[in-house]
């Protein structure tokens, strides 16, 4: 980062207004030298300042965004090498390609079955998100109408791939308003492409044979006013893919070489011959470093993996997924139904009302704020001891809403059954399972 937070501070307004989401200005500049801000956030920061700004602040990776609507997409904005370092901000994109003469009744269907690929996740709605359009023949009618449908027809974002600039303009012409990503500008049209692009503010991928090419290409599009570009280096061998991935990446991050300085595309179905293959490149990719990952075609046991590999990886270690404190209602619980209490730690919640659910006795399940600990690790930081849950237990309200006074804690915090009855001397503490997966046949006994 090129300033640091004080010299940030004496650029903005000093107005404390609070409406960046941070309480000082102060803060704020903190949050912009180390990357947890974006300058947009402040919506009185002057013209000149916010000039000098954009460029000090601006992440050595520059985000780019696709798309439009629900599944818009933005990849880069990195920081670190290592996701210990900090943490990785904008999951890779999964896309997957057909081919502009597609018959128009199986790309019905692969839109349907795409679609439909939707898991939960720790309460989060998975899914691919990009559909590349690929130009076989130089027919622009054909590539209009796949675009035309994929744009008009499907939640996915779009990769308009052609190296001819009229077929890619009539595609422009059809599903601008979903703000494709145009691949690709190369040595050969890079003038057409960068005027193709700037006219109609759309993001662009650059190609080329090596790194040393792309960062001329590069520099000739910035040169021309481009600020969201897509690097693809050009290697389709898996150990050289993989080698220039590590490149760009350090070479943006640790020598500050802005040609570099964006998101990359990666394409393992021009790397294997079938998806099983593919998807196992393409999990090398999420890793280090893709912006962008393009499939042959997207199933089920193909895409499943890959997006819980994107979420591990892409989850902040320093932020556990969290849920909200408070009283959770499983199963239409009355004032005889049991209650039971947890950490707030996604998982842990998930698990546990899952568990609950399948039961089918319905039950209060009570979440304790835990810093989004698990049970044992919240038992062993001094989160989730005896006389912080009794208090909480007391102060969240479900003595109004039960006519019993018994509570469920789980197995492995057994130990603080005796600090909970010194808190709560009118309940009775009961110890659950250990594992959550016993708890339908603990509740089914605890109401016989």
């Amino acid at each position: 980062m090129a300033l640091t937070g004080i010299q940030i501070f004496k650029m903005l307004p000093k107005t404390n207004c609070g409406e960046c989401g941070v309480p000082t200005c102060l803060a704020f500049a903190m949050n912009l030298a180390s990357g947890k801000a974006e300058l947009s956030a402040c919506p009185y920061v002057s013209d000149e300042a916010r000039e000098m700004l954009d460029e000090a602040s601006a992440p050595p990776i520059a985000p780019v965004a696709i798309g439009a609507g629900e599944r818009a997409l933005k990849v880069g904005g990195e920081t670190v090498m290592f996701r210990h370092e900090k943490t990785f901000y904008n999951p890779t994109g999964l896309g997957a390609m057909v081919t502009s003469d597609i018959n128009p009744d199986e790309l019905d269907k692969k839109l349907k079955e795409w679609n439909a690929l939707q898991f939960e996740r720790v309460g989060l709605n998975l899914r691919p998100e990009l559909v590349v359009i690929k130009d076989v023949n130089g027919d622009a009618s054909a590539f209009v109408s796949a675009a035309k449908k994929v744009a008009e027809e499907s939640e996915f974002s779009l990769i308009l791939m052609s190296d001819n600039v009229e077929v890619l303009k009539a595609g422009i012409g059809v599903c601008v308003f979903k703000k494709p990503l145009l691949y690709a500008a190369t040595a050969e049209n890079a003038d057409d492409m960068g005027t193709l692009a700037k006219e109609n503010g759309l993001p662009l991928a650059i190609k080329a044979e090596n790194i040393d090419d792309l960062i001329v290409l590069s520099n000739k599009l910035t040169g021309m006013g481009l600020k969201n570009l897509v690097l693809d280096p050009g290697s389709r061998e898996m150990k050289q893919a993989f080698e220039d991935q590590v490149v760009i990446r350090r070479a943006a991050l640790k020598a500050g070489n802005r040609s570099l300085g964006f998101p990359t595309i990666t394409f393992p179905c021009e790397m294997a011959s079938n998806l099983d293959v593919e998807t196992i490149i393409a999990s090398l990719f999420i890793a280090k470093y893709a912006g962008i990952v393009v499939l042959s075609d997207f199933t089920g046991e193909s895409v499943f993996p890959l997006l819980i590999e994107r979420l591990n990886i892409f989850t902040d270690p320093q932020r556990p997924m969290t849920v909200t404190e408070g009283i959770y209602e499983i199963g239409a619980p009355d004032e005889n139904s049991p209650v039971l209490v947890t950490t707030n730690f996604s998982l842990t919640y998930f698990i546990v009302s899952g568990e609950i659910e399948g039961s089918r006795v319905p039950s209060w399940l009570l979440i304790m704020d835990t810093e989004g600990l698990s049970v044992m690790t919240a038992w062993a930081a001094g989160k989730f001891s005896g006389d912080a849950v009794g208090m909480f237990v007391k102060k969240c309200g479900i003595g109004d809403k039960v006519s019993h006074k018994k509570i469920v804690i789980p197995g492995y915090a057994a130990s603080i059954s005796g600090e909970m009855e010194e808190e709560l001397p009118d309940w009775e503490i009961m110890i659950g399972p250990r594992d959550a997966s016993l708890i339908p046949k603990f509740l089914k006994e605890m109401i016989v």
